[in-house]
């Protein structure tokens, strides 16, 4: 299918904390610690990503770059149920105001820097537009204030972001769409599906967990004037037969969930329209602080 998403449970999770540096020389320091996650991806068995640095520009004067060591081959794919990699360890870093972070990446086109291996054994460039010169920026100004940790979330979202060469062309294109959250504000949503619920064979490809911000929200599909802000593909429980779910790294607040069976055709550009997307069961529920809510779906709700 033309352009067609290739979906990930969580999605690819970047922790960055920014941890007030203890024994420091100056009351002024800190450092930066920036960790790696991922929930799986059904048609792909590696997701693999090249790291080789970091840039951050203060509020003052100009960018920096942390430059990695060695650069990081990180298959995001073995990073799965809250299990992570170190990217940054530590690394000491001035307090202040900062504007954005930009994760540098090798992701060129045509090339086996970075890329993806699907389920039949063929393996993908897996490229980021301009990604070598640009990288991936996070937009968002933080503060590091000297004797407190400041602990983001850098949510790297697959669902969002990996998309099927279209036309002849062979490469898949890598388009996150990154999402930062405060580490000390969030919570978490897990609980299961009940198999009765799912089982019409629409749901052998396409089942997801979308969560959306807020409540009354009218669910819709990614590129729609209300699309998720993160989703999860639920994993099978032969033994009670259902499908249990976990959605992490949720700011504190009021939250929708949707169960649906179209997520094989949820493209990430545009609405489907012609494919007429649909949720089968959502409810409304809260995120409280270092907390996991449960929400069970054992029957329809919509």
């Amino acid at each position: 299918m033309k352009n067609k998403i290739i979906y990930s449970s969580i999605a690819s999770i970047l922790a960055a904390s920014l941890i007030a540096c203890s024994g420091s020389t100056s009351d002024e320091d800190a450092t930066l610690s920036i960790g790696i996650s991922d929930g799986p991806v059904d048609s792909a068995t590696e997701v693999v990503v090249i790291f080789n640095g970091i840039e951050i520009k203060p509020e003052q004067g100009p960018a920096f770059t942390i430059t990695l060591e060695q650069p990081r081959s990180i298959d995001l794919l073995a990073l799965q149920n809250g299990s992570s990699t170190q990217l940054l360890d530590q690394e000491p870093l001035e307090s202040g105001n900062y504007n954005w972070i930009r994760l540098l990446v090798d992701a060129d086109q045509g090339e086996l820097d970075s890329f993806i291996t699907m389920n039949d054994g063929t393996s993908h460039s897996l490229y980021v537009p301009s990604g070598s010169e640009t990288g991936l920026k996070i937009n968002r100004r933080f503060t590091v204030a000297a004797g407190n940790a400041t602990n983001f979330m850098i949510d790297f979202d697959l669902r969002k972001s990996i998309v099927e060469p279209g036309n002849q062309a062979i490469d898949y294109k890598l388009k996150p769409t990154l999402r930062i959250v405060d580490l000390t504000e969030v919570g978490s949503i897990s609980g299961f599906i009940d198999g009765a619920l799912v089982s019409d064979s629409s749901c052998n490809e396409g089942l997801a967990v979308y969560a959306y911000s807020g409540t009354n929200i009218i669910v819709d599909d990614e590129g729609s004037q209300s699309p998720p802000l993160t989703s999860a593909i639920p994993q099978y429980d032969a033994a009670n037969d259902r499908y249990d779910y976990q959605l992490s790294f949720l700011s504190v607040g009021d939250y929708t969930v949707a169960v649906t069976c179209d997520a094989e055709f949820d493209l990430p550009e545009n609405d489907e329209a012609e494919t007429a997307w649909s949720a089968i069961s959502s409810a409304e529920t809260t995120v409280n602080l270092n907390d996991t809510t449960i929400l069970n779906f054992e029957s329809i709700i919509l």
